[in-house]
Formats: C-alpha cells, structure tokens, sequence
C-alpha cells in the first residue's frame, strides 16, 4: 500500500459532498490501493450535520479511509494537503444579484487561496466547484501566490458529461462511445458546448458527431440550449440543484488528473487562459479541451474554429472578463 494522501472537500455537509464522499473512500477517484485520509469542512453551523456525515463515513467500513476528520478551522482543514476539492460557495438567494454573490464569494475564496498558500503542500491540485466556479478558482489561485497556478482547476465536466449524453442519447448509443466533446469558456449560460471535433462510434467505426446526426440546426440550437441551461432544468424539475451529476463529474475530473486522460481524447476543464492559441485573453480561468498526463494538462492546440464558434467562444470569454473585473474590485477590499 502507498502512503496515504490527504483530500479535502469544503461544504462537507451540502448536498454534492453527501453524493461525493463515498466514491472517494472507496477508491474510484484514486485507485484501489491509494489509502486516504479525508478532511471534511464546513461552517460551524453545519457541524452536527457534518458529524452525522462522518458517522455514516465511519460505518461504510471503507478499507481505504485511514482517517476521517471533520472540522470548521482552515487550519486543520487545509495542512498538508494532496487534493483540495472546493465544493462550499455562498448559494445565490433569491433576488440577489451575480454581483452579490460574486462579492459574497469572493471573501470565501480569498480566505480559502490564504489558507492553501500558508498550510497546504505546494504541489496541491485545487479543483473548484462552488459557483461561480471560474471566477472563485481564478480568486484562489490569486490568493495563493506561492502554488503554481497551473494547479487550478475549475469544474466543467459535468456540462462536458451532459454534451455527451445529450449526443448519446439522440444517436441512441452509449455516452461511452461519443468522445471530444468541448465545453469553452465560463461554467454560466454562456458557456459554449461545441462538437465540431466530436466523434461518435457508430457500427464499429468513428465518424464525426455532426456527419453523424445530419441536424445541423439541433446542433447548432437546441443542443446548445439544453446543455447551457441543463442546471436550471434540473432545479425546476427536483427542487434541488444537481448533486448525483455533479459529484460523477467532480470524480471524472479528479480521477482524470491523477491518471491522465486516454490516448486520443480529450476532456473539458477550467484553467488558467494564459498563452492559449484560441485566442482567449490571458489571465481568466477559461474551460478548455486539455489532455493531461503525468498530472499535468496542456490544452488541445491546432483546432480550426468557424466562425459560429468564434463568436460563441468570444461572448463567454467577455462575460468571465466582465466577472473577474467585478470580483477583482472586491479582492482589493475584502
């Protein structure tokens, strides 16, 4: 057995945590012989709930779980850790606006880039899920001046995942067998789920997602809607916002950066922009296609862009422009 790695999720007590956890311990993000110990924080507030979370951690009787610990000091929290997966974000209220909760956030994810920068291993990975995610993961890892930023990540797997299914579905095959898949730019509605460069096995063979489907204008209309505006659908139809989906992509995700992705695929997430051959400004934490091997992404270079994808790809990068702008303001006073 390897020496045991710590892994922290933040917002411990909330739903995604809950549908999270247990995959984690029981070694489908890290692999079967990678014992863990698991940090859990959440507010103070929260900590019964947290307690009863780690009672029902305590009797899955996972092998791999060397320790559980649950607390709501960033110093336990955050001390020597491998992986940080940020789940915990101030939830928008009704009637408040992108602004309040951009400011709201921000205060959260500058303590919680502090706290990694002054506790954490310098070679952390930092995924960041809690909303905005791009802007929070972009606040953190400005926060943490001392941790490569390149250890940033933020969470667009899951829109990734629902491109995919969305295909899948309409092709009647299995998501397994559609593949690149690109989700550009800001995990909002703007966000732009591309399959130009998809493809899709079909009869044994890999053909191109739109040769595929011939329905350019599901492809180039209602698919896009349906994977930008997913989140909501599911809040409208369950009264909760998305936990199960959410916690399979944070898994996804993770599991992808410490094992690499496949020979010939490539994966969404958001990173930060800086050099890019897309196009997209430096310094905004942008979803890209990245490969990642050896723990280490590099972004998909040398796929031709129309114009329709310009234009996409263009209005979501504005609007993580637009938000950074505003977060940044808050960040000179929090």
């Amino acid at each position: 057995m390897s020496e045991p790695i710590r892994v922290l999720v933040t917002g411990a007590a909330g739903q995604i945590a809950y549908s999270l956890l247990y995959s984690i311990g029981n070694g489908s993000v890290f692999g079967k012989d990678q014992p863990i110990i698991l940090v859990l924080l959440d507010i103070t507030p929260m900590m019964g709930v947290l307690d009863g979370v780690l009672m029902e951690l305590q009797d899955c009787a996972l092998p791999l779980l060397k320790d559980v610990i649950a607390t709501d000091k960033e110093e336990i929290a955050f001390k020597d850790l491998d992986v940080a997966i940020l789940v915990g974000s101030m939830p928008r209220r009704d009637g408040m606006e992108r602004k309040d909760l951009l400011k709201a956030n921000v205060k959260i994810f500058k303590c919680q880039g502090a706290a990694l920068d002054k506790y954490a291993k310098k070679s952390v990975k930092v995924i960041v899920v809690g909303n905005p995610a791009n802007t929070n993961c972009l606040t953190a890892s400005k926060s943490a001046p001392s941790i490569p930023k390149e250890n940033f990540s933020c969470l667009t797997r899951l829109d990734h995942n629902r491109a995919k299914a969305q295909i899948a579905i309409k092709l009647g095959v299995i998501s397994d067998d559609v593949k690149n898949v690109i989700i550009w730019g800001n995990h909002s509605s703007t966000q732009y789920p591309d399959v130009n460069h998809a493809k899709v096995k079909l009869q044994g063979k890999e053909v191109g997602v739109y040769e595929a489907l011939k329905d350019d204008s599901w492809l180039k209309g209602e698919f896009i809607t349906t994977v930008q505006q997913r989140g909501a659908a599911v809040i409208k139809a369950r009264k909760l916002s998305s936990a199960m989906s959410a916690a399979k992509a944070i898994c996804d995700h993770v599991r992808d950066i410490w094992f690499g992705t496949p020979e010939g695929e490539f994966v969404s997430m958001g990173i930060i922009s800086d050099g890019n051959s897309y196009g997209i400004p430096d310094d905004l934490l942008y979803s890209f296609p990245v490969t990642i091997k050896d723990k280490t992404w590099k972004v998909v270079e040398g796929l031709p862009i129309n114009d329709f994808s310009r234009e996409k790809m263009d209005l979501t990068a504005k609007e993580l422009a637009e938000e950074k702008e505003t977060a940044f303001e808050f960040l000179a006073s929090a």
